[in-house]
């Protein structure tokens, strides 16, 4: 991989300079949902700067019987969590009666175990007819993203913003189909991956989650937490 200057210092500058791009959406009263753990760092500076709430976005792959990596589908968090499948491998795999069905549950069972540690009893903030912005620190494939925007939308927020950093122009072509808007930094070619456009990408630990998270809450303690919020 050849030498080139990193695009940004750390995950906190790099929201830091997405949140100037996102400045337009502060009106629209936004909620930013971030991927855990490396966008979150990222989403906690877009939250702030947008006075707007902070909650995780948690995903978990639905992988094939005996090759977990080749994922059917995923489980997307919210109040009303999501299964989306990609029928294509579905059909190509062909599951046993029930699998899918069972191993959504244990991935969420996982889910519920993530957001327990990360926020506590607090439930996911309502999306329903509000702007959503979701967040991470970078696009590789794309896979997980499109899953996570896939399940958002089900909710039918009244706007899905996609905000990364960084990212290859040919995933965020093809995330376009998913969300109202895309907003990324920048498109390096070629793209080999997220890492080596940060100076310092090392691994965001779960405490750091847990912090960004909590401090968050400070300016959004009057934020209603209830699906009454979203009408």
């Amino acid at each position: 991989m050849p030498f080139f200057e990193p695009l940004f210092r750390d995950r906190r500058e790099a929201g830091q300079r997405l949140a100037i791009a996102l400045a337009s959406y502060r009106e629209s009263e936004p909620v930013v949902l971030a991927l855990p753990r490396g966008g979150v760092p990222v989403g906690f500076e877009v939250a702030r700067a947008l006075g707007a709430p902070l909650d995780v976005l948690l995903v978990r792959k639905i992988g094939a019987p005996g090759h977990e990596e080749l994922g059917l589908g995923a489980i997307v968090d919210g109040h009303d969590p999501q299964i989306v499948l990609n029928e294509d491998v579905v059909r190509a795999v062909a599951p046993p009666k029930g699998y899918i069905a069972r191993e959504a549950k244990r991935q969420l069972a996982e889910i519920e175990r993530r957001r327990q540690h990360y926020v506590g009893d607090r439930p996911p903030i309502p999306v329903d007819g509000r702007t959503v912005i979701a967040v991470d620190d970078g696009i590789a494939t794309g896979g997980t993203v499109k899953a996570a925007l896939r399940g958002l939308a089900r909710h039918h927020p009244a706007r899905l913003v996609l905000a990364v950093p960084v990212a290859p122009a040919d995933s965020l072509r093809e995330l376009a189909g998913e969300c109202d808007d895309t907003v990324c930094l920048a498109t390096p070619e070629p793209f080999y991956a997220v890492g080596p456009h940060y100076r310092d990408f090392r691994q965001t630990e779960d405490e750091e989650v847990v912090r960004l998270l909590a401090e968050a809450r400070q300016w959004t303690a009057a934020e209603p937490s209830t699906p009454q919020a979203a009408s």
